[in-house]
């Protein structure tokens, strides 16, 4: 049985903070009524004892007996301290427990300074004790003191504190049980993605979690499976572009073996058909050239080592030479290719060889794909930026395509990627030497109608980057 540590963590927690809290407040709540009722107590220790004081100075022959009478009612004690010190009942005898009165507060009486104190005797029994002294005119007779038991204040203390422990037993049992259920509650889908990112682990991009919230978990979730997405679309991009690359490459290899292995048998009828296979064996030795080329940038792409030689570029030019480079191509298939450079295009900082090559690889696609119509090639300038738009009028591309054409290995209308040849890699590696100088690449097509890709440099971004390069 698997324990669910992340809800236990999570519970202790909580639980911790409920003990806390239980306990805080319950203390809380004792201080308050223990503070409620011994003040209570001391105020009606201090009324009794000026009420007896009032009955003693009145000087009344009835007074003992009143007070007496009183003292019974309220259940308190009264006791006379003698101007010599000695301290006794109404009836004259003296106090069974004296240890409840302190010496220097029997003092501080005589000398006619009021007294009062909490004390307790042997059996933990407490007393509420109020000392006053006499006054008959001018003179300080002889004083008493007020003791009152605290008894009934400590059981209802107690009864208080009962209830308090009760009370606080229920809210833990109710908060234990509730964290238990809350806990497992928010742990589960945690221990779902858990599960889910073990199966991801080994291999597994096909599992999704199933999202019932909104909350920051339910966003964590989400990630989850546009990862697992993204994992499995690069899994199955991964194996086409192997498929791909393994045809790619075995169809040039086997041109070069097959043509070289006749010329070399001497298995030819003219001096025109040896020139025509030495032509496939350079026409397919370029092919298997231009792909280790894209292997080869590739892999210094993914690997940070791609090094571009920054100078300032004339657009037009570059846009002119690689137009010219693929018109013979344009030509074969009877497509019209044609220019649109405006005037005072500004200079842009790139690498004049990666630019030419981002342009072939733009042109070579747009000529692959067209059956019919043309490809037009337009560089303008809009306030700070230059823009450069290469479009066609051929088969176009699926929307639900279009976020993914930039990505390495992936290729669009994967049944018919072995009729217009291709691996894949293109476009990933036009995408990024565009940004590698500063740019930024877009596509926007449409089903039988035609596509177009536009790269824009920012006016502002190129002169930073140029500042940036003239420093270094």
């Amino acid at each position: 049985m698997t324990i669910n540590r992340i809800g236990l963590k999570l519970g202790a927690a909580i639980l911790v903070l409920i003990i806390i809290i239980l306990v805080s407040l319950g203390l809380a709540v004792d201080r308050l009524f223990t503070n409620f009722y011994e003040m209570q107590m001391r105020e009606d220790a201090q009324e009794i004892a000026a009420h007896f004081t009032t009955m003693v100075e009145s000087g009344d022959t009835s007074s003992r007996l009143m007070i007496r009478t009183f003292a019974e009612f309220s259940d308190v004690k009264f006791l006379w301290v003698n101007a010599d010190g000695k301290i006794v009942t109404l009836s004259g005898e003296h106090p069974e427990n004296l240890s409840l009165l302190r010496v220097h507060d029997t003092r501080r009486l005589l000398a006619g300074h009021p007294t009062e104190f909490q004390t307790s005797d042997p059996k933990g029994n407490r007393f509420y004790v109020v000392g006053k002294p006499i006054k008959v005119g001018n003179a300080t007779k002889p004083a008493i003191y007020i003791v009152a038991s605290m008894n009934k204040v400590d059981d209802s203390l107690q009864r208080l504190r009962n209830l308090l422990i009760l009370s606080g037993l229920g809210a833990f049992l109710l908060a234990l049980g509730m964290i238990l259920i809350m806990s497992k509650l928010l742990s589960r889908p945690l221990l779902q993605m858990q599960q889910m990112t073990e199966k991801m682990a080994k291999g597994n991009w096909d599992a999704r979690l199933q999202i019932g919230s909104r909350d920051e978990i339910g966003l964590l979730g989400h990630s989850i499976n546009d990862l697992a997405t993204s994992l499995q679309r690069y899994r199955d991009t991964r194996r086409a572009f192997f498929s791909n690359i393994s045809h790619e490459l075995r169809t040039p290899v086997t041109y070069l073996q097959g043509y070289s292995k006749v010329l070399d048998e001497g298995m030819i009828q003219s001096e025109k058909e040896k020139e025509q296979y030495l032509s496939i064996i350079y026409e397919e030795s370029v092919r298997l050239e231009h792909l280790i080329n894209d292997l080869f940038d590739l892999s210094k792409m993914e690997e940070g080592q791609l090094k571009l030689s920054m100078e300032w570029l004339d657009l037009k030019q570059v846009v002119t030479t690689a137009v010219q480079k693929v018109k013979l191509k344009a030509e074969n298939k009877r497509l019209s290719l044609q220019m649109e450079l405006y005037d005072r295009i500004p200079f842009i900082r790139g690498d004049r060889k990666r630019m030419e090559q981002v342009l072939l690889n733009l042109l070579e696609n747009a000529i692959r794909y067209t059956e019919s119509g043309g490809v037009h090639v337009r560089l303008t300038r809009q306030k700070e930026s230059t823009i450069l738009s290469i479009s066609d009028t051929g088969v176009g591309i699926e929307k639900n395509e279009l976020p993914y054409i930039f990505e390495r290995f992936y290729r669009v209308e994967k049944s018919r990627a072995r009729e217009f040849g291709g691996t894949g890699l293109g476009l990933s590696i036009v995408k990024k030497y565009v940004e590698m100088q500063g740019g930024t690449v877009r596509v926007d097509s449409q089903i039988g109608v035609g596509t177009t890709f536009i790269l824009t440099f920012s006016q502002k971004k190129q002169r930073r980057e140029g500042m940036s390069h003239e420093k270094n």
